[in-house]
């Protein structure tokens, strides 16, 4: 009976999780509501509460989602062979590409706040570690005399800039880069960001 129980839960979680993820994709984050994400996956409003605490706690497990498919990406993108110069430009174009096809929910990654006084959980963090990960491997055999910390600090450092023009670019902002260049403008960053490794 227990077994059942949790299958039924187990399974009310992906279906809300999942339309979580398609009207995110199609609206973003604003204006999301709990009662559309129930009906899109055929659910009682408060069955939702019963799978999660609250929306963000359903919002966090979308993030994931979509972090588990940047990860992959991103690891798809480069060789473990490659020069630093290829690898930065690789994956570089890379995250710019996953942004701009799932614009929402890459957005979603970021503008997400918890409510005041709460903090993000560790397990959510921790998932995160990948995109300076796969930044500081590669730099750390460039700067032999530095420091693990040092090495951390300059691989996101690389991140944000890179993380940067992309997202000035897409909101629209006044320094933001028009779409029409930006895949240009960010390989000659990468080609700047690998080259600066002293």
């Amino acid at each position: 009976m227990v077994g059942k129980r949790q299958t039924k839960k187990e399974d009310l979680k992906a279906r809300l999780i999942d339309a979580c993820t398609e009207l995110i994709r199609e609206q973003g984050l604003k204006n999301l509501r709990a009662r559309d994400i129930a009906e899109r996956a055929g659910a009682a409003l408060g069955g939702l509460y019963t799978v999660f605490d609250d929306l963000d706690g359903l919002i966090l497990h979308v993030n994931s989602g979509t972090l588990k498919q940047l990860e992959n990406t991103l690891n798809t993108a480069i060789s473990p062979s490659a020069a630093i110069e290829e690898t930065f430009l690789s994956l570089s174009l890379a995250y710019l590409r996953f942004a701009l096809a799932e614009r929402n929910l890459w957005s979603a990654l970021f503008e997400h706040r918890m409510p005041e006084g709460v903090s993000v959980p560790e397990w959510h963090l921790a998932e995160h570690a990948f995109l300076i990960g796969l930044i500081a491997a590669p730099l750390a055999r460039h700067m032999p005399d530095a420091s693990r910390q040092d090495v951390a600090i300059r691989a996101r450092t690389f991140f944000a800039a890179v993380h940067g023009v992309i997202s000035l670019s897409l909101e629209g902002r006044f320094v933001g880069i028009t779409p029409e260049v930006l895949e240009r403008e960010i390989t000659v960053l990468a080609g700047i960001l690998a080259r600066s490794r002293s």
